[in-house]
């Protein structure tokens, strides 16, 4: 007895080890047993023309034990003692049990003197002990063995019929149902199975115990009565009846193991087309998700708020960094489950699977492109988008500010130039009127700027397709009509004051000094508060430098201002002193301008306070932007650090792919490990994410520190954890290879070391010169020294190392081999299909040949197999399988229902339409 039988019977014995020898037996039980164990004994006594009659008085000499022995193992025991004193029949018994024990059956608390007394509970106890070492212990069914395979036997067994269902060796056997479906499934002439009934166990009870002893040649080893009236039947006395059937049913194991094979078969078929569902599912389930999200990413309409633009750059965050990576993992995975598919079906023999149109890997490459495209291009569009709106509603903002002012200014100017009091003026007044003209005339050129400025700022907003451009329109032309008329009203104005110049003599050149001094200092004051108030927008620290260096030089000119400001009040006030001297009647104005003192002295006072206010936004500014040049630095620190370790170790699991280091499993522990820790890099790219969006909060365009963008660091990390994944799956499928074809580790060193022999370029291929030299170093005359590397030989090249290697390569034989790897008739030979095609010439792998002989097992030699058939030997999922999917068989022989197996056999492997 080998060690694992010797576990194995030594594991079912514990139970046994610890034999009371004092505790009674239920007396039901020991009635089963009595009966049962000596119906077993004599089975095997008659063979030497003797049988026992009482099982605890027959067996104290000793003689029947050894008898026994000698029949069920077939080995000689020592001669026994023919004496007839107690110490002969306990020498007798021991050498019964050494040899029971020499089989590696542990016996505890069974002794001689106990067997030669007549102990019943230790006669069956050992009785037991031999039925599980010779009768039990040896059944063995799929890898399990003793009581739990001939469970496993029983339940494999019974499984078509109803009302059956083993569990245990007790009660589940109660109602015979259990023992007539063993008869039915092998002799199903002998018992008629649908007319047995479960409310009937005494019944089916001795049908199946009279059928068993009459055709079976098995004992009847037990009362039907018993077993009804016990409410849990002796289990080691079914246990014992039924190890007779299994034994006696053992030729049948042929059509089983060919059952088994065609499970198996069955079962790799079956599980190869759910990995295909589940790639058409992912694969339809990962293009429709682009087909939604490419039209989101094209749509440019454009919103009129820099609000409602954030929000969809929010959205597009939310998209990228929430939506998109599920996807882009989703993507990953279906490679790899594409890739593997395709191995199991290389290493099953089965034909390569080709997705439904529109659902290849290349497909979903393409869509995925395009996706991308789409998403550059939206990014793009809204950064371009949220400058033009920036600078719409700093451009609407001034156009409202400067349109203010002017239509402040131009307020009640058509209704003084459209006065007529120059008709009843005196020749001092008419005096005053012209010049007053002539400071007006100079103060309407002074604002020909503005209104120019203000039509400029309405030509851009209507070009940068302003929403509310309309207003601005109708504002804009309102401003230059008023402004048309206003040159009117002043030409027609003018020339009425021109006509009575003649008539005027004198003017006061003091007022009139005053008031053409006072006008464009004015307009200087009203032109630096516009400055001052106006709104600005930088991106850069020079460019607010540059405000600030422009604002302290504008601060230099104050005191020259300051000096015109007081030389012009100073003139007003020589004008008090010769009316206040002279008592001259000017009426309290001047009459040539109505710019006062008082507005002079205001707008001053404006100024300066506007100063200082000039002088704070300017800091805030500049401290916004040290902010963003510390902002972009930050970005471009970490960008320079991730930008290069990410191409490091892209070229580190290139290295690590073509390298060999150790065996495969080696290779991929350490792919692993090293997945490992590029995904603990994460961390650093989330960091990265986080100062990219501060910069984009900051709406900061530009960067000089760093050539890295956000959009190159995310795609070379998906790129990294692609390329470490495929590369992970690559080994898998080699590990899978070498283990299905029984390629040892040495021929896979062997490949690879030629392989990265000429491999100059360490790119991981070779190209078809590279692989003619290869060829060529070999002895091989292939011709042309040039050399590419893309990793596969054209036909041409495959064909001549074919023949080299002792293959008959005629053109049809050479066609069917090229179709085998290279089945998508790209004119080239992959490594992995090469290796793949010479291992499929010399592994044992199942066939379709294989797989028509088990059915032809199963059919009992006929060229077809019926539903009966089927529903029999296989179970019930497989079964109904083949039903399913054979075709009628067509041949003379063939009779009502019969289904042709052959033809779905080579359909199973690609060599015919399923």
């Amino acid at each position: 007895m080998d060690q694992y039988d010797s576990q194995q019977t030594n594991d079912y014995m514990q139970p046994e080890d610890d034999w009371d020898r004092d505790m009674l037996l239920d007396p039901a039980w020991e009635k089963q047993q009595r009966k049962t164990f000596t119906a077993w004994c004599n089975s095997h006594l008659r063979k030497a023309g003797t049988q026992i009659d009482n099982i605890e008085e027959d067996f104290r000499d000793g003689l029947k034990l050894m008898l026994l022995l000698e029949v069920i193992s077939g080995e000689r025991l020592a001669k026994p003692e023919r004496g007839k004193m107690r110490v002969h029949k306990i020498s007798n018994v021991n050498k019964a049990l050494d040899f029971i024990a020499s089989k590696g059956v542990k016996l505890v608390s069974i002794g001689a003197e106990e067997i030669v007394d007549g102990n019943v509970k230790m006669t069956l106890g050992m009785i037991w002990t031999i039925i599980l070492r010779f009768a039990i212990q040896d059944i063995s069914v799929e890898e399990t063995s003793a009581k739990e395979g001939l469970l496993l036997w029983c339940q494999r067994k019974t499984a078509p019929y109803k009302n059956v269902n083993i569990q245990n060796f007790h009660i589940s056997w109660k109602d015979g149902l259990g023992f007539c479906a063993l008869i039915h499934r092998h002799r199903p002439e002998l018992i008629d199975y649908g007319k047995l009934r479960k409310d009937d166990p005494l019944t089916n009870l001795n049908t199946a115990f009279d059928v068993a002893e009459k055709y079976l040649d098995i004992p009847k080893m037990l009362d039907a009565e018993d077993i009804v009236g016990t409410a849990r039947p002796d289990e080691k006395a079914i246990m014992t009846y039924v190890s007779s059937f299994y034994h006696a049913f053992s030729g049948a194991q042929k059509a089983e193991t060919a059952a088994n094979r065609i499970c198996k078969v069955l079962a790799v078929n079956q599980e190869n087309e759910q990995l295909m569902e589940d790639y058409e599912k992912l694969a339809s389930d990962l293009l429709e998700w682009i087909r939604r999200t490419i039209p989101w990413l094209e749509n440019r309409a454009p919103e009129n708020t820099m609000q409602a633009m954030q929000q969809k750059l929010e959205d597009f965050r939310d998209y990228r960094r929430l939506h998109k990576p599920p996807k882009v993992q989703e993507k990953c995975q279906l490679e790899i489950n594409f890739n593997t598919l395709q191995t199991k079906l290389r290493l099953s023999n089965r034909p390569a699977f080709m997705p439904s149109e529109g659902k290849m890997v290349s497909d979903i490459n393409s869509a995925w492109g395009g996706l991308e495209q789409a998403e550059k291009g939206y990014e793009e569009w809204l950064l371009n988008e949220i400058r033009r709106l920036e600078r719409l509603d700093h451009l609407a903002e001034k156009f409202r500010q400067k349109a203010s002012i002017h239509e402040s200014w131009t307020d009640g100017k058509e209704a003084m130039l459209q006065q007529k009091d120059y008709e009843t003026a005196t020749l001092s007044e008419i005096k005053a009127l012209l010049k007053k003209h002539e400071a007006f005339e100079s103060d309407l050129a002074a604002h020909q700027d503005r209104v120019e400025q203000i039509a400029a700022i309405a030509q851009e907003l209507n070009e940068l397709d302003y929403y509310d451009s309309p207003s601005v329109n109708a504002r804009c032309q309102k401003i230059c009509d008023q402004w048309d008329n206003l040159g009117a009203l002043t030409q027609k104005r003018r020339e009425a004051l021109e006509r009575t110049e003649k008539l005027l003599e004198t003017i006061d050149q003091l007022y009139l000094e005053y008031a053409k001094r006072a006008a464009p200092f004015n307009n200087w004051m009203e032109g630096a508060m516009e400055d001052l108030q106006d709104t600005f927008i930088v991106h850069t620290i020079e460019e607010i430098q540059g405000l600030t260096t422009a604002h302290e030089q504008f601060k230099a000119t104050l005191p020259d201002a300051d000096k015109e400001r007081q030389a012009i009040l100073g003139i007003h006030n020589e004008v008090s002193k010769i009316v206040q001297t002279y008592h001259v009647n000017m009426a309290g104005t001047n009459p040539y301008t109505t710019i006062t003192p008082q507005e002079i002295n205001g707008k001053w006072d404006h100024v300066r306070q506007l100063v200082p206010r000039r002088d704070q936004a300017l800091m805030e500014e500049h401290t916004r932007q040290q902010q963003n040049e510390r902002l972009r630095k930050q970005f471009g620190a970490q960008a320079n650090v991730i930008g290069p370790w990410i191409q490091t170790k892209m070229e580190e699991i290139g290295r690590i792919s073509i390298e060999m280091h150790g065996t495969l499993e080696d290779q991929l522990n350490h792919l692993r490990q090293y997945e490992k820790s590029i995904i603990n890099y994460k961390p650093k790219i989330d960091q990265l994410e986080g100062d990219h969006q501060q910069i984009q909060e900051a709406l900061i365009f530009d960067n000089k520190h760093t050539n890295y963008t956000m959009e190159h660091i995310r795609v070379g990390w998906e790129q990294l954890l692609t390329t470490i994944a495929r590369t992970i799956n690559e080994v898998e499928n080699q590990i899978l290879t070498r283990d299905a074809k029984g390629i040892s580790q040495e021929q896979m060193n062997e490949f690879r070391a030629s392989f990265n022999h000429f491999d100059r370029d360490h790119s991981g291929t070779l190209g078809p010169e590279e692989f003619k030299a290869c060829l060529i170093s070999l002895g091989y005359d292939i011709g042309n020294d040039a050399q590419k590397k893309t990793g596969m030989m054209d036909s041409e090249d495959f064909r001549a190392c074919l023949i080299s290697m002792g293959y008959n390569m005629g053109e049809a034989e050479f066609a069917r081999i090229m179709s085998i790897v290279d089945p998508n008739r790209l004119g080239v030979v992959t490594f992995q299909a090469f290796i793949d095609f010479m291992s499929r010439e010399t592994a044992d792998t199942d066939t379709a040949d294989q797989v028509m002989a088990s059915f032809k097992i199963l059919a009992g030699d006929k060229n077809y197999i019926t539903v009966d058939e089927l529903r029999r030997e296989l179970p019930p999922d497989q079964a109904e399988y083949c039903i399913a999917r054979m075709a009628p068989y067509s041949g003379p022989d063939a009779v009502p229902g019969a289904l042709d197996y052959m033809s779905f056999s080579t359909a199973l492997y690609g060599e015919s339409d399923l």
